[in-house]
């Protein structure tokens, strides 16, 4: 294997710690930058040193620069754009140029102070920013005038007095984070800036032409007349008055109604509310996101499934989650504001998608708790009409089997306990569908009446005329409590239970037994979790309250002290 020659690797390392150097020691890079403008605005563009000192100059310029990020390397357009920009500004060198090359400096210095954060990075660049105007308008300025009657002793101070502002901006303390550790400019304020200052330059020679005034004379005006236009605008920009300025209509211009970001977001709406599957949502947002003007293309990937819109591009924004990974990629260079706005972009599209992921999750679980729902009601049910069959065996046995009492309460109960089966597979086989049939309130009382009154069980009911009631509902808190209560006569013999309807709109019925209280432990978490017990009052009455409250009705314990047990099943879910 070829080794890489010992020059060739140090070639390598060259421009790395080079620029390693500019990032540690920014600060002196940005003063001996100036300190070479400096001494080229002095010697003059005639002097051919000061041309040697303008290449020296641009290359510690390159170093600061704001435009091109210094870990990644100079294309071959940029390389000739750059060296083109240089051998003009050095072989044409003149006064015009200087001042052009001071302006630009300016704005690019402007462009960056109101973006820091940190104190003294922001008072670093105003020096810097101070020192340029002083610059420009001490001594490049009155080189080019039409009369220069800049007085020389004026001259003498700036040349020996502006580099004290190089000392200070030396000693400014270091912030504790890297200050150069991310290039932000705001191109508009820097282009503001220039125009400003070439609007300064040109009003000024125009003062002197035309008003033949001299050189500070006309400089003053125009410095008063473009600070009386900007009052004026500051105004009509924001009057204060309680009427609109001109910040609402160019807002109203500038966010008007059909942007390409505001019809995306409006197809991501409607497609939220259309599109029930997370992935085809996602597909289809991409494929979208990827028609916008400056976005090329754009790749998902969730779980096991991934995919692609548009085309790839050097220009990529990432944005990552644990359910979504998006990559953008964008048709230009991505500046600090564009990367935040792609990843807006997919920060909402990120918002949307886990919001159907969510959406499919409920569905699932609403599914799964109606399941669980039907099979606790069945399981209810089931062992409710069990409860029946027992207490039919036994009167059954007792009274001997071929008797024509037994043989009459057979054919009483069978038929319902029939029923009320065939009910309990339907539930069974439909785990969603519990629409419950509604009964006249006199019909279904009758066969309660029927299936408990053997067992000792005393029926009272009113108004029962034009009244229904939800059969199932019904059918299962009456077996429930009704069981519950006769199963407490295994140690209370004398117990005496009463079943009472109540009709009317107001549909209300109670069950009371004459047995012990319950503890007020019990009582208090009777339907709001299942509570053990040896007597049955569980998971039963637990499911048949949710039941209930599903069906718009309230089971509660209307009385509970001893001799006085009462369950009301009443209409209206509270």
């Amino acid at each position: 294997m070829q080794a890489v020659p010992p020059d060739n690797a140090a070639t390598a390392r060259l421009p790395q710690a080079v620029w390693t150097f500019s990032q540690r020691y920014w600060r002196f890079v940005v003063v001996a930058m100036l300190v070479l403008l400096h001494v080229v605005a002095l010697r003059g563009d005639a002097d051919e040193a000061a041309r040697v000192l303008m290449i020296a100059h641009l290359g510690l310029v390159l170093l600061w620069q704001p435009l091109l990020r210094g870990e990644r390397q100079v294309s071959l357009m940029q390389t000739a754009l750059i060296a083109a920009f240089a051998a003009s500004l050095v072989l044409w060198l003149n006064g015009w140029l200087l001042a052009l090359w001071t302006v630009i400096l300016a704005g690019l210095v402007g462009g960056k102070v109101f973006l820091h954060q940190a104190r003294w990075q922001r008072r670093f660049y105003l020096l810097m920013f101070v020192y340029l105007l002083a610059l420009l308008v001490v001594v490049v300025l009155p080189q080019i005038a039409p009369r220069n009657e800049i007085d020389p002793a004026i001259r003498g101070y700036a040349a020996w007095g502006l580099p004290l502002v190089f000392a200070v901006m030396a000693l400014i303390p270091t912030e504790s984070d890297p200050a150069e550790s991310a290039q932000v400019i705001d191109y508009f304020y820097s282009v503001f800036l220039m125009l400003m200052l070439g609007v300064v330059i040109l009003g000024c020679f125009a003062f002197m032409m035309l008003g033949r005034t001299g050189y500070l004379e006309a400089l003053t005006y125009i410095i008063f007349i473009i600070a009386a236009l900007l009052l004026v605008v500051g105004l009509a920009w924001n009057p204060r008055t309680g009427y609109a300025g001109l910040n609402v209509f160019v807002s109203r211009y500038l966010f008007s109604i059909g942007l390409p970001i505001e019809q995306w977001l409006q197809y991501l709406a409607r497609l939220s509310h259309d599109e029930p599957n997370p992935d085809r949502f996602l597909a289809e947002s991409v494929a979208a996101l990827a028609r916008l003007p400056w976005v090329q293309g754009a790749a998902w990937r969730t779980g096991g499934r991934r995919g692609e819109a548009g085309l790839r591009t050097p220009y990529a924004v990432e944005f990552t989650t644990p359910d979504l990974s998006l990559t953008i990629f964008s048709r230009y260079r991505t500046s600090p504001a564009l990367y935040g706005h792609l990843r807006l972009l997919g920060q909402l599209l990120s918002e949307f998608f886990l919001a159907k992921l969510r959406e499919r999750a409920l569905k699932q679980a609403s599914y799964l708790e109606a399941v669980h729902e039907t099979g606790a009601r069945v399981t209810h049910d089931v062992k409710n009409l069990l409860q029946s069959l027992n207490a039919l065996c036994s009167v059954a046995l007792a009274e001997r089997g071929d008797s024509p009492e037994a043989l009459a309460l057979v054919r009483r109960q069978l038929p319902a306990i029939s029923q009320r089966l065939s009910a309990t597979l339907d539930k069974l086989q439909r785990p969603g569908d519990m629409v419950d049939a509604r009964a006249p309130a006199g019909a279904w009382w009758d066969g309660l009446r029927r299936q408990y009154e053997d067992r000792g069980v005393q029926f009272e009911a009113r108004d029962l005329e034009d009244t229904e009631l939800p059969k199932g509902l019904f059918d299962s808190v009456a077996d429930n409590l009704l069981q519950n209560a006769l199963a407490k006569r295994i140690e209370q013999p004398d117990l005496r239970v009463t079943a009472q309807l109540q009709g009317g709109p107001a549909v209300e019925l109670r069950i009371r037994d004459s047995g012990r209280a319950m503890s007020r432990e019990v009582a208090s978490a009777l339907f709001q979790e299942p509570v053990p017990s040896a007597s049955g009052l569980g998971i039963g009455l637990y499911q048949a309250a949710r039941q209930a409250q599903s069906a718009g009705y309230r089971l509660s314990l209307a009385s509970n002290r001893d001799g006085d047990v009462c369950f009301a099943l009443s209409a209206g879910a509270g």
